[in-house]
Formats: structure tokens, sequence, C-alpha cells
């Protein structure tokens, strides 16, 4: 796989950083999370790939042994807020005196400067602040954070794991490690830049859920269909439009204008009614096959048995049976090989992990005995 040999020591924590390094482990990275001791269970559900070492880091030994993995790996994923891992003495500076080929990947809300720096926050908080969460939502409603998509896991996991791979990518010309400053702020508004360089062109000059985007244009929407069902309409182009025309059986010469903002309301109410009309089955079979840009909104239930993504394999089981979505892009020569086995229970690689990374089973032992380290007592194996 394209990260194959790629070591990678990702501290426990929260959705973004889990997200980063589960996309690493997808494409090949081996992922090493450290977790607490006397953690029952782990609240990471993107372990995927993933071996746990759980690792008492109140204790002196337990922060050398940590600095001993970290400086022996290609990457460093902390989530945690600024000045943790200082305290610590694990700071990206000193390790990188004792690995100048390491790469830091420091994945925070505010990032690691500011007025913001150490203070708390979650996706809505840094969504607001990217300037994105005006922007959503309905006219006359107030704004709407899509779950916790753009900032927790697009601008933040999904970005990070970029810059580790541009990190790593420089590395092969220059044989030196950098720090990765992930602002989850910083990066949803990066996501959002299309929204930033659009306003010049009237794309986003009305207020919010007015504009052709936002749900301001009947031609861009979403329609409930007589099953109760949904279909959602991205006809923007002239062409489309009279597609989408054709099969809900509309004459564009009864209709007002298209771009015709003022009739916009008459036009979505005549939608609504069509599309209310028949099912989600029925309009699928009619726009199917067509330029309309008409699709089913499809549940968790339904997408992957739908023809489409049944075909691609798009969606995959593990080996209880859950169903998740396949590592995204498809790359020919090396593509991604998830591991579809249990995820990792805290401290259940803690010893094998440790001897690969030099240490002796009487070692292991001590640790063990004194705390420092934690193995399960069901599946680690001394």
């Amino acid at each position: 796989m394209a990260l194959a040999g790629v070591r990678v020591i990702e501290l426990a924590g929260l959705a973004p950083a889990p997200f980063c390094g589960m996309i690493l482990a997808d494409f090949g990275a081996k992922v090493i999370r450290v977790d607490r001791t006397k953690v029952p269970t782990s609240l990471d559900t993107q372990a995927r790939g993933k071996r746990s070492v759980a690792i008492n880091l109140k204790t002196t030994e337990g922060i050398a042994l940590l600095r001993k993995l970290c400086i022996k790996s290609d990457v460093v994923l902390e989530p945690y807020r600024k000045g943790v891992m200082e305290k610590l003495d694990l700071g990206p500076h000193e390790l990188l005196k004792e690995n100048p080929r390491l790469i830091y990947a420091r994945l925070t809300g505010y990032g690691q400067s500011g007025s913001y720096a150490t203070v708390a926050g979650h996706d809505i908080n840094y969504t607001a602040m990217s300037g994105l969460l005006s922007r959503l939502g309905r006219s006359g409603e107030k704004p709407y954070a899509p779950l916790n998509l753009l900032a927790d896991f697009g601008g933040g996991g999904l970005t990070c794991a970029l810059g580790i791979v541009l990190a790593l990518l420089e590395r092969t010309k220059s044989g030196k490690g950098q720090i990765i400053d992930a602002s989850m702020v910083e990066g949803a508004a990066y996501m959002g830049s299309f929204l930033w360089k659009s306003r010049s062109i009237g794309l986003w000059n009305r207020s919010r859920g007015e504009n052709m985007l936002d749900s301001g244009a009947p031609f861009y929407d979403t329609y409930q269909t007589s099953d109760g069902q949904f279909m959602a309409v991205g006809a923007i182009e002239p062409q489309f439009y009279k597609q989408l025309l054709k099969g809900l059986e509309l004459d564009a010469g009864e209709l007002p204008s298209q771009m015709s903002f003022d009739d916009w309301p008459e036009l979505r109410r005549i939608f609504t009614e069509r599309f209310a009309s028949k099912s989600q089955a029925e309009w699928s079979e009619i726009f199917d096959g067509t330029d309309a840009c008409v699709t089913p909104v499809l549940s968790f239930d339904q997408v992957s048995s739908h023809p489409h993504n049944r075909e691609r394999g798009s969606f995959m089981k593990d080996s209880s049976g859950e169903e998740s979505p396949r590592p995204a892009p498809v790359l020919s020569r090396t593509p991604a090989e998830p591991c579809l086995t249990s995820d990792p229970v805290t401290g259940e690689h803690t010893a094998e992990v440790l001897q690969e990374y030099g240490f002796t089973s009487p070692q292991i032992n001590q640790m063990l005995s004194a705390g420092v380290i934690e193995c399960n007592a069901v599946k680690a194996k001394l």
C-alpha cells in the first residue's frame, strides 16, 4: 500500500485524530494508538487497522517509554490542547532534536497560536469561527450545523492526513521532518475557499438560504415523495434543468424563468406538489440514466444496495458484519486494503509492539509489574 513502512504513534483522542489515524492505517501505515491505562473500553470508533498500546503517562517511566516510541517512529499524531505535551517534555522541539526526521502533527480546534489556542471547543464552535456556519441554514432560520463533519472530519482529520502525507513527501527530498499545525477552524475555512472566492461573481451575494447552492434555488434542493422519502435535485445548468422539467412533465413555457429570483417560491411550490405525486422508486426510475441531476436521498440502510454503489463496491462489511464506506480515493496500483477484523481493545498489542521497538520480554514484564504499561489479559501475550 502507498504508506507501507510508515510508523505512526497516535495519541488517543476523539473524532478528528482517530479519523486521521484510520486514513493512514487504511493506506498501509502501521498506526499504534497510545491509550491510557485503567480505561476499560476505548471510545475510538475509527480504530480500523490500528494496534493499541496502553501506557501510564502519570509515571516518569511511562513518559520515557512514550518518548522512545516517538523518536523511533515516522509520525506522531497529537490531539491535545496546546501545552499538554510540553508539560510532559514530549513537545515537538524536544523530540525533533532526537529524531530530526520525525513528523509531528498537532491537530487542535484553534491551532497552536492565537488567543483561543488553549480554549475548549467542538465542531460547531470551530465551524462558527471559520465563517462557514453563518452561511448554513434555510432562509429566515438560524444557522444550522451539518452534523460534526466540516471541522472535525473535513477541516480536521482529513486535512491533517493531507499535511502528514505532504510532509512525508517533502522528507524524501530534504531528509527532515517538521511540525504540522492543523487548526480545525482554518481547515474548515480552507474547505470553504469556493464560497469566499465566489462572492464576487454573485453566487453568495444574497442572505443565508437565498442563494443558488444553499437551498435558495428550487432547482437545487430536496423534495419529499409520496412515500415519505426524498429526492435530491441539482439541475443548475440550462440543459440539466430542461431534463428536470421533462421528467416532471412540466412545460417550460408555462413556468417562470429559471433564474427569476422573485419567482423561486412559486417554482418551489410547483416542484413540491409534483414530487409528492410519486414514490421515490418511481421518480428514481424516471430520472435514472438522464442528465437531470436528480437522485434519491439514500438512507444508511439503502446506500450499499443501490446499483451504482454495489457495482463499485463503495461500502464494505467488517468481520462483525458492520457496514462502513470503503477508503477513498481508489489508487490503481497501491489501493487501500482496510483491515476488516475487530477493532483493538485497550492494551491489546502492548507487548507485541514493544518487542517490535526493541524491548525484551523481561523489560516488558518489569514495566507491566510496575504499572507502567497494561496488557489486555485476554488477547495480549508476552
